[in-house]
């Protein structure tokens, strides 16, 4: 059973998700203001955050920025009046996982949570994947039950997405992912416009493990197609 947090001040939207989310055998609690919501989040494990932005006291970016912050890498959609872009930039690259605007559609929204699922179970097929193959890469060194990344022995902090972006690619060496595969698999988006979200995370990464960024070791540039990790390692 998935333990899903609901953190919304608007209790007739909180009552909608829990009708819905108990269809989907979810166990579920709320919380009505930020303070509250980093509390639960901090004390106990959740398998996904429903974090509305514009929450009393600690708003909702700031939960998402601090649960990050802490090394929380629990799955988080964002449910927010804000339908500009930049706003859902933003939220994406603050770490949420999914964006959707209000007033939104019921269907799509359980449509998302099972597709954040989904990939939860994809992600442990690929930890186990990864545990069976190399871990080992030159100098670069990956401990999926510590979720820890040393390079020539020194740690290496890494954002959720970062890491789990490294772990994707480092588990299938030579294969080749579009920008849109990666923000589909990654972050579970599967729309055009925001491949500029998979880039900057593959720099941001690339800063992190690379002795050279414009001659990458281990992420290497398929042109014309996406990114690999270097399968002659």
């Amino acid at each position: 059973m998935n333990k899903v947090l609901i953190i919304e001040d608007d209790i007739h939207i909180v009552e909608l998700l829990k009708i819905h989310l108990a269809d989907l055998s979810c166990e579920i609690t709320s919380a009505q203001d930020g303070k509250e919501a980093l509390e639960l989040a901090s004390k106990n494990p959740f398998d996904l955050l429903i974090l509305d932005l514009m929450l009393p006291g600690i708003n909702g970016m700031e939960i998402c920025r601090r649960v990050r912050m802490s090394g929380n890498t629990t799955p988080i959609i964002i449910l927010s009046a804000k339908s500009e872009e930049i706003d859902k930039i933003l939220g994406l690259e603050t770490g949420a996982d999914d964006y959707l605007t209000k007033p939104f559609s019921i269907r799509e929204f359980v449509a998302r949570v099972k597709v954040i699922f989904r990939r939860k179970e994809e992600a442990k097929e690929e930890v186990n994947r990864l545990n069976k193959a190399q871990t080992k890469f030159g100098d670069l060194e990956i401990d999926m039950d510590k979720r820890k990344v040393t390079l020539n022995n020194s740690r290496v902090e890494l954002s959720p997405k970062e890491f789990e972006l490294l772990i994707l690619l480092a588990s299938n060496p030579g294969k080749s992912y579009s920008r849109k595969r990666l923000l589909n698999l990654v972050w579970g988006y599967d729309f055009d416009g925001y491949e500029h979200t998979v880039n900057s995370h593959i720099n941001r990464l690339r800063g992190k493990i690379e002795t050279s960024i414009s001659n990458p070791k281990y992420i290497l540039t398929t042109w014309g197609v996406g990114y690999r990790f270097n399968e002659e390692l």
